[in-house]
């Protein structure tokens, strides 16, 4: 992948994911508060997003907040909830400039009534938008799978296939990531997408997730690219 040719992706890839690690540590790199990485996250989430759109990818999520994410400093976790209000914001004021479908999955419970109705209002204004963003917000693998359980038991299922799993996980309808990156050196999924990322590929970069750009992308898009993908036959 070339950023200044813009290359397009082919059917190989339709999804990707990326968990954007490393705000915090990039804040504190600069002598900052964490609150100013979240800031400068925001800006690169933004910018992947829009290149993932112009190389052809139809289905980006992100993991903008777990469900253990809680357990924060609350001032980070307001600043955190403060940026994504104003991302809705101006989703919702420059709906001509970007064909993107937002879509929140995770619990919205314990969020204010004020923030649940400006997430249904965008997701409603913006059902027919061609790019799909799917932002991880209060999600936890572990507690999607336990509610989609539920959901099936109040339907008097007794005996539970995959296909009923798939359908009542809070990304019912999506495609299964083919890509998940993750940044800032980690290598673990940290409870994001446990059902769906069966037969993943995965990417991991040292890149602080306020430095991922395009060429970032691009890397990952490579290596994605160099990898067979067998899911359990013999090729």
């Amino acid at each position: 992948m070339n950023t200044k040719n813009e290359k397009t992706v082919d059917d190989r890839l339709k999804h990707i994911a990326f968990i954007m690690d490393g705000n915090g540590r990039w804040a504190k790199k600069r002598g900052m508060p964490r609150s100013f990485g979240h800031k400068h996250g925001a800006k690169a989430f933004r910018n992947v997003v829009e290149y993932c759109g112009k190389i052809g990818i139809k289905h980006v999520t992100v993991y903008a907040f777990s469900t253990e994410n809680w357990g924060r400093p609350q001032g980070e976790i307001d600043s955190i909830i403060e940026l994504l209000d104003k991302y809705i914001d101006e989703c919702a004021q420059n709906m001509e400039k970007y064909d993107v479908r937002l879509r929140f999955i995770g619990d919205m419970t314990p969020f204010d009534d004020k923030l649940k109705a400006k997430i249904k209002s965008i997701e409603e204004m913006t059902k027919d938008k061609s790019l799909i963003l799917d932002v991880a917000l209060n999600y936890g693998g572990r507690a999607e799978i336990v509610n989609a359980c539920n959901r099936l038991i109040k339907e008097g299922k007794t005996n539970i296939t995959e296909d009923d799993i798939s359908r009542t996980l809070y990304t019912a309808g999506a495609p299964d990531p083919d890509l998940i990156v993750r940044t800032a050196g980690e290598m673990r999924l940290s409870n994001f997408l446990m059902w769906q990322s069966a037969y993943s590929e995965f990417y991991f970069t040292d890149t602080l997730w306020p430095d991922m750009g395009p060429a970032d992308v691009d890397l990952a898009v490579e290596e994605f690219y160099k990898r067979k993908r067998r899911f359990g036959k013999v090729l």
